[in-house]
């Protein structure tokens, strides 16, 4: 019998509303999922848009990420199968709202996610990856899931202004580096929203190429109908529309991030 491993936790995060990330962390998921690989969907967006992305309807939503925080549940109890076999979540709810308040006395409040994920009880649960949608700000859940994670993944739209709200989060990510979690990594960068047909978009992602580099993914996610419709009738694109370009991308997003990855998942974690 092989030994139990301890999942790749991958915070999906980017400060600024709307540019993808809950459906990148969504469509990802699912793509890894398909890929044979057991995926944890971890929702700390109280707005829950992955949880109801996913099909999670309120009444399934005993225990949630809020519980997780608090300690008041284990992840093992906590954890909703999907629709997509080999893709599980834990939701959220509104609840998380009030974290930042309630937690703001405790002195370990920014490892709390941390103590929950990384706890050894997690390598029997035989989950391969962990993503975590983050809500669209840079408060304490998402410092949480900065310092529980192995990494991150950034969805940047391509749009006037997108790298100089990325500075913001790259400073963030140098304060965790130095603070809370040195081996914090950047797995990837990827572009989001993008039209090619539109100059400003192309330009958007040159200069991101030209500034990142080798952090920018090779995929771009484009702007597709299908990726919008998808979360209205709770499931990925991947299933709503296996055809269409928005799926095809994220497939190729999966190979790509699988390739960055697993080249290096002998080095500890």
């Amino acid at each position: 019998m092989p030994n139990p491993k301890r999942p790749r936790i991958i915070a999906i995060a980017n400060q600024k509303g709307g540019v993808g990330k809950t459906t990148t962390a969504i469509n990802l998921g699912a793509a890894l999922a398909k890929s044979d690989r057991s995926v944890l969907l971890v929702d700390i967006d109280p707005q829950g848009n992955a949880s109801t992305g996913l099909g999670i309807s309120r009444a399934d939503r005993t225990l949630t990420t809020y519980d997780i925080v608090l300690g008041d549940a284990s992840i093992g109890d906590a954890v909703v199968r999907t629709s997509v076999p080999n893709l599980s979540i834990i939701p959220a709810t509104t609840d998380l709202s009030s974290a930042d308040i309630e937690l703001m006395a405790n002195e370990k409040r920014s490892f709390l996610l941390h103590d929950a994920l990384r706890q050894p009880a997690m390598e029997g649960l035989g989950f391969d990856y962990v993503l975590i949608d983050c809500p669209p700000s840079l408060n304490l859940l998402t410092i949480n899931a900065l310092v529980s994670a192995h990494a991150i993944v950034v969805p940047l739209q391509t749009e006037f202004f997108a790298l100089e709200g990325l500075s913001q989060l790259m400073l963030t990510l140098r304060d965790v580096r130095s603070s809370a979690n040195p081996d914090l990594r950047i797995d990837g960068i990827v572009l989001t929203m993008s039209d090619n047909r539109n100059n400003l978009a192309r330009q958007v992602e040159q200069d991101a190429r030209n500034t990142l580099g080798d952090l920018v993914f090779d995929t771009v996610i484009p702007r597709n109908v299908r990726l919008s419709e998808a979360p209205s009738y709770a499931m990925p694109v991947l299933d709503y529309d296996p055809a269409s370009r928005g799926s095809e991308a994220y497939i190729d997003l999966a190979r790509e991030l699988l390739s960055r990855t697993e080249a290096t998942r002998k080095e500890p974690v």
